[in-house]
């Protein structure tokens, strides 16, 4: 059996509590004003303009749902939280932090709602959101596509050069788009490169799946942050060596190992939260170099909630 396992990567799973009512809503009214000779406060305008900067809004998928969920454009930020999934208790977690602005990977609202009644757990989050005065801020896609998201944080963290997008995103610059292909320093067995996946990953129940000769060499990665089985064309197209993405199901999977019939690409599924969260680092570095550009000074922590769903696995 193993379990989430606890290292130096790997974020905390851990409940947090906070006291509602020692918590208040924040108004436009309420934004404090600078003093003479102090610096402006910053907005989150302010920092909606950097995230713009770095992951603008038109490198998102057409399905998807990105920007700003909850909050006031002139409420002041001092602390932002950045986590992959809004969930609650990644919510609660960054409240008792005292973030006022929260930066998800994942959308909360992805799809339309016609209520948020505090009854279902989208409903609790954003009336929790709301009442703390938390605002809650999207980078999804646009944050896979952007020179330096997602997909460039697991280029490096995998040790890849001379990148290119897997997909190039139809309006974006050459550099833009989803996952990447690169190429190894030099070439590789199949089971040492995944076990360097293993290791820069933050640990999960799921573990680390591959298909392929353990002693096969490799040298191209194709790489896709998130659920990437849907590109497998794509990968066969740059002549990639091995695919490392989330979330492989087993008829694709099945099925590209079929018409590899047992040569490239070999296949390497991680989770998907764990794929994301490298980013996170970062993106807040990032970001922090940004609203330093602009003359900001926000304090930006990453979240240490391990919201990876699975618990343990039985293996044989």
């Amino acid at each position: 059996m193993q379990s989430k396992a606890n290292n130096s990567q790997e974020p905390d799973k851990k409940p947090s509590v906070t006291d509602a009512t020692s918590l208040k809503p924040v108004t436009d009214e309420e934004v404090k004003q600078p003093v003479d000779g102090e610096p402006a406060a910053t907005t989150l305008g302010d920092v909606l303009e950097a995230v713009e900067e770095l992951w603008p809004k038109s490198l998102a998928e057409d399905w998807d749902a990105v920007g700003l969920v909850t909050g006031r454009s002139a409420q002041q930020i001092t602390k932002v939280v950045m986590a992959v999934d809004p969930t609650l208790e990644v919510i609660e977690d960054a409240i008792a932090r005292g973030a006022d602005l929260l930066i998800t990977h994942h959308p909360l609202l992805l799809r339309g709602v016609t209520q948020v009644a505090g009854t279902s757990f989208k409903g609790e989050a954003i009336h929790r959101l709301i009442e703390t005065g938390t605002a809650l801020l999207t980078a999804h896609t646009n944050a896979d596509n952007a020179i330096g998201g997602v997909n460039d944080a697991l280029s490096d963290a995998f040790g890849l050069k001379d990148c290119v997008p897997l997909v190039h995103s139809k309006d974006g610059l050459p550099e833009e788009g989803l996952g990447r292909v690169g190429f190894l320093d030099k070439p590789m067995k199949l089971e040492d490169f995944a076990e360097r996946v293993y290791t820069v990953l933050p640990a999960v129940a799921g573990g680390v799946r591959v298909a392929g000769d353990r002693t096969g060499i490799i040298r191209k990665v194709a790489l896709c942050g998130g659920a990437g089985d849907s590109l497998f064309d794509a990968v066969r197209s740059h002549q990639a060596d091995v695919y490392v993405t989330a979330d492989l199901r087993h008829h694709p999977a099945s099925e590209a190992r079929e018409a590899a019939n047992g040569g490239f690409p070999y296949l390497i599924d991680v989770s998907h939260f764990a794929s994301e969260w490298v980013w996170l680092s970062a993106g807040a570095r990032a970001l922090q170099n940004v609203l330093n550009d602009l003359g900001h000074s926000v304090e930006i922590e990453i979240s240490q909630i391990n919201s990876d769903p699975w618990d343990f696995v039985l293996t044989p």
